[in-house]
C-alpha cells in the first residue's frame, strides 16, 4: 500500500486513496500505552449494576477514557472491597492501595429501557466527596452518561475541561464504498454520515458541532460540500472550475478557507458558509494548501512549496504578509493549531519516515510524538491535551491519540477497516 500525506501536490486527491477493500463489522477496540510519571492514581470500583445492564459496563468506557488522558492511572480495585456508597468505603484499604481518589457509582433499572445512574468522586485522603452526579438515561445514552462522567472526574481532578464528551469524524473505506462518520471522542457509536462510491475526504466540524465541511467526488471532480448534522441537509459551497479541496472553519463559523484551482495552480481563497463571498488571500507559483485557522481568527497556517519543499508558513486571515513557520526538516504538512494557539502540529518526512511532530510555536522547539512511520491528518482535542492522527497498522487505516507530551497513546482499530482523514470536534 503507497502512502502519500493528502495535499502535496495538486495530484494529490487521486495519489491519496490507495485503500484496502477488506469488509469489517467488529468494534473499535482501544489499546492505551505510556503515561506520565505524575499520573493520579485513582480506585475506579465497578459500580453495583443489574445484571442485564447495556454492555460494556459504565466503569470500562470510564477507565478508558481516563486512561486515555495520560494524567490518571487506575488503582487495582478486583478481589478487594467493592463499595458503591461513600459510606461503605474503608478509606485504609485504598490509601494503603496508593489511591488519591476514589469513585464509587450504582446503577438501577427504573424502567425497561432506561436507568438511573449515581456516581461519588471521594477524596481518599480527607475522606471527603470532591464531585458527585446523578442522571437519568435511556439505554442509548449509555455510553454518553459513561463519557460525562469520565469528564467530570478528570476535570476535578486536574482542573482541566476533559473531552470524553467530545465527537471525532473521519473517513472509512469499506468494499468499494467510502463512508464519512461521526463518532464518540473514543471512536465508539459510529453514525455514518455519507456513504458514496466515491472518494470522500478532508472533513471539518464547524465550530459549534452542529455542520461538517468535507470534500465529496461524486461528480466526478472534488467538490466542498457542508453538511447538516442536525437534519442531514447541505450544499455545495464550492465546485469551482478544477480542484475544491481542504476546507477549514473560522473560528465564528461564518467562512471558510478552501484550496482552489480555479484561477490556475493552488491556492488559497475565503469563502462564506453559504458559498459566496469568495476571495483569493494567495498567488503566483507555488503550491499553497491545507490552510488551518488560528483560535483568535487573526491567522492562517497552511502548507506551500514556494522555497523549494513543502513547509508550513502563516499568513494574515485577510491575506499579506507570508512568513515560515518551519525549519527543522525538509517536509513538514498539514499543520493543526492548538486551541490555545501555542502550539503547531504536523507531519514531517524524515527518512521515508511520515512522523507526527509538536512544535512550540514561542520557541520554535520541535518534538517527535509517535514512533511509527505513516501517519497522517493531525487534529487537537477541544483541551488541547490530545491530538488525534491516523497511520498505518498492518497495511490498513487506524485512529490513533497521542498526549502533547508523547508520553500516552492509544490506538482505535476496527479489524478489517481503513479509517482516514480524522478530525476532532466539540
Amino acid at each position: 500500500m503507497t502512502y502519500l500525506p493528502r495535499l502535496i501536490s495538486p495530484f494529490f486527491l487521486f495519489c491519496f486513496f490507495v485503500f484496502a477493500t477488506t469488509q469489517a463489522n467488529a468494534a473499535l477496540e482501544i489499546q492505551v500505552t505510556g503515561g506520565a510519571s505524575n499520573r493520579i492514581p485513582v480506585a475506579l470500583i465497578p459500580f453495583q449494576s443489574p445484571s442485564d445492564r447495556p454492555s460494556p459496563a459504565l466503569t470500562d468506557i470510564i477507565g478508558q477514557d481516563l486512561l486515555r488522558s495520560g494524567q490518571i492511572k487506575l488503582v487495582e480495585t478486583e478481589g478487594g472491597q467493592q463499595p458503591y456508597e461513600p459510606a461503605q468505603i474503608d478509606y485504609r484499604v485504598w490509601q494503603g492501595k496508593g489511591a488519591e481518589a476514589i469513585v464509587v457509582g450504582q446503577v438501577v433499572r427504573i424502567s425497561a429501557s432506561r436507568f438511573e445512574i449515581r456516581f461519588r468522586l471521594m477524596d481518599a485522603s480527607k475522606q471527603t466527596q470532591l464531585a458527585g452526579l446523578s442522571m437519568n438515561v435511556g439505554v442509548d445514552q449509555w455510553r454518553a452518561a459513561a463519557h460525562k462522567i469520565a469528564d467530570v472526574i478528570y476535570e476535578t481532578l486536574t482542573g482541566e475541561p476533559g473531552v470524553f464528551n467530545s465527537r471525532i469524524a473521519y473517513v472509512n473505506k469499506r468494499g468499494k464504498q467510502f463512508e464519512l462518520k461521526v463518532a464518540d471522542a473514543d471512536g465508539q457509536n459510529p453514525q455514518t454520515v455519507v456513504r458514496s462510491n466515491e472518494p470522500l475526504i478532508s472533513p471539518a466540524f464547524s465550530p459549534d458541532g452542529g455542520r461538517l465541511a468535507y470534500v465529496s467526488f461524486e461528480d466526478k471532480k472534488p467538490v466542498v460540500y457542508v453538511q447538516s448534522l442536525r437534519d442531514g441537509s447541505r450544499r455545495a459551497v464550492a465546485a469551482f472550475k478544477g480542484s475544491n479541496s481542504a476546507p477549514a472553519w473560522s473560528p465564528d463559523g461564518t467562512r471558510l478557507a478552501v484550496t482552489l484551482t480555479r484561477d490556475h495552480g493552488s491556492q488559497i481563497y475565503l469563502i462564506s458558509a453559504d458559498g459566496g463571498g469568495l476571495s483569493r488571500l494567495t498567488s503566483g507559483g507555488a503550491i499553497d494548501t491545507e490552510p488551518a485557522w488560528s483560535p483568535d481568527g487573526q491567522w492562517i497556517y497552511f502548507t506551500s512549496d514556494r522555497g523549494g519543499s513543502p513547509q508550513i508558513y502563516r499568513m494574515p486571515a485577510t491575506g499579506g504578509d507570508v512568513k515560515r513557520v518551519t525549519f527543522d526538516g525538509a517536509y513538514n504538512v498539514s499543520p493543526a493549531i492548538s486551541p490555545d494557539g501555542k502550539l503547531l502540529a504536523y507531519i514531517q518526512r524524515e527518512g521515508g519516515r511520515f512522523r507526527l511532530v509538536l512544535q512550540d510555536l514561542a520557541n520554535g522547539q520541535t518534538r517527535v510524538l509517535t514512533d511509527t512511520a505513516h501517519d497522517e491528518s493531525p487534529s487537537f482535542a477541544p483541551n488541547g491535551r490530545l491530538l488525534l492522527y491516523a497511520t498505518l497498522s498492518g497495511g490498513r487505516g487506524i485512529l490513533g491519540t497521542v498526549t502533547v507530551d508523547g508520553r500516552t497513546k492509544a490506538r482505535l482499530s476496527e479489524s478489517g477497516s481503513d479509517a482516514r482523514e480524522p478530525v476532532w470536534g466539540p
